[in-house]
């Protein structure tokens, strides 16, 4: 009994070629768009790591800083380059915070939702701002303001303190890069949605920021349980004063709204490879044929077991197509008599995949529906593991293929089908 049975594996991601795209955003004037990238694709030799990688060049603190932030797990971008104008005045010894240099960030996790582009399945990215940086700018020179000729010390006695050194509840990190007559550069970790300020030990006639600098954690969702493709999403920063960003009453930065710009692109692997001339399949009882032969004994059963070997990162169905069909299932047909008798296909897949309900698969039917097999899922990547498809005619179809003296010949296209596209 022959069965040139086929495997097909549907595709996992669609080539799209653009010419020209125009997109309106209706977007509040004033804001700053950044945009935030991350990609995942497996990784054949680290099948564990199931995460996105973030792809966002490194702008200011990382930038300049690697060492500190790959120690962190933190990230950079800069926002506001120049644009801030000088306000004040601050005096000396203010006792409302409010009144003089501070900042507070949105350092607590927000979600937000990345939608697919094509398809409009959603997932949740968390992202905290981790921390906030830059350089100050004096109206006047630090020497000026306090009378001090060493400009280091100049800057120390103007707020009592270093710049380098955290005040509060944030987190000092690195040390002095740059400090000149009017700029002084610093960066604070922001475990807390706290106010973090410096105090003026000398009025400052105008003061603001040369340039921000802010960290960022992301959370990004499971890759595996993603289509392939690419999502978007936007999350949205106020930086004003009482603003999600918050510089206190003195700096207002003209641009008001950080719009971090969110687009994650997912890679997944599917691939099914089957053992050369493993495509054509032969029946065989237990054995093989010799017991019926030489001693007079049917068989019970006809069957073949197909290894595969299957490489997976993403969800995937299996369907099953035939050229002859016997209720839910495929049939072979004798050539002669046009009989059909049922042929049951199932499947084993490897370990690391399992069906919807978290249970592995071992000898799972493959109906023409679907049912049963609508869908399978990674719960790490799956690289080149073994899997077994299983083809049987049982015995109640055996014995009336079995006649003496009435040769037969069985045969039917079976088609297997792996679809990614769930």
């Amino acid at each position: 009994m022959l069965i040139p049975w086929t495997v097909s594996q549907m595709p996992t991601a669609r080539a799209i070629v653009i010419g020209c795209c125009l997109a309106v955003l209706a977007m509040e004037a004033g804001a700053i768009v950044l945009p935030v990238t991350a990609t995942f694709n497996p990784e054949p030799g680290n099948p564990l790591k199931n995460e996105f990688k973030n792809t966002t060049p490194n702008v200011g603190f990382c930038n300049n800083n690697p060492a500190i932030c790959q120690a962190h797990n933190i990230f950079s971008l800069r926002s506001h380059v120049g644009n801030i104008p000088l306000n004040g005045p601050i005096e000396p010894d203010h006792a409302d915070v409010r009144k003089g240099a501070m900042i507070k960030t949105p350092a607590a996790w927000r979600s937000l939702q990345v939608r697919h582009r094509e398809t409009g399945e959603t997932a949740t990215v968390e992202v905290r701002i981790a921390g906030m940086g830059g350089v100050y700018t004096l109206s006047h020179s630090a020497q000026e303001l306090t009378g001090v000729s060493n400009l280091f010390q100049a800057h120390l006695r103007l707020w009592g303190s270093r710049w380098t050194t955290a005040p509060n509840s944030c987190v000092s990190i690195g040390k002095e890069v740059y400090y000149g007559f009017t700029g002084y550069e610093f960066f604070w970790l922001t475990p807390k949605e706290e106010v973090c300020a410096k105090q003026a030990k000398f009025q400052i006639p105008g003061f603001g920021f040369q340039y921000l600098d802010f960290t960022y954690e992301l959370r990004t969702p499971d890759p595996l349980k993603m289509s392939t493709g690419i999502y978007d999403g936007t999350q949205v920063y106020t930086i004003k004063p009482n603003g999600d960003f918050d510089l206190g009453d003195v700096v207002a930065p003209p641009d008001d709204v950080i719009q971090l710009d969110f687009t994650l692109t997912v890679q997944h692997a599917l691939r099914v490879d089957i053992p050369p001339g493993g495509n054509q399949i032969e029946l065989v009882p237990q054995g093989g044929w010799q017991a019926w032969l030489n001693q007079g004994r049917k068989p019970t059963r006809l069957f073949r077991d197909q290894t595969f070997n299957i490489s997976s990162s993403s969800r995937f169905k299996m369907q099953l197509e035939c050229q002859y069909v016997v209720g839910n299932t495929c049939a072979l047909r004798d050539a002669d008599s046009a009989d059909l008798v049922r042929l049951n296909t199932s499947v084993s897949l490897p370990s690391g995949l399992a069906d919807a309900g978290g249970r592995t698969v071992q000898r799972r039917p493959l109906f023409l529906d679907g049912s049963g097999t609508e869908l399978f899922q990674p719960s790490i990547y799956v690289d080149r593991k073994p899997g077994a498809l299983h083809f049987e005619i049982t015995k109640e179809y055996v014995e009336p293929m079995l006649r003496e003296g009435v040769g037969k010949t069985y045969t039917g296209n079976v088609t297997v089908i792996w679809d990614s596209e769930v």
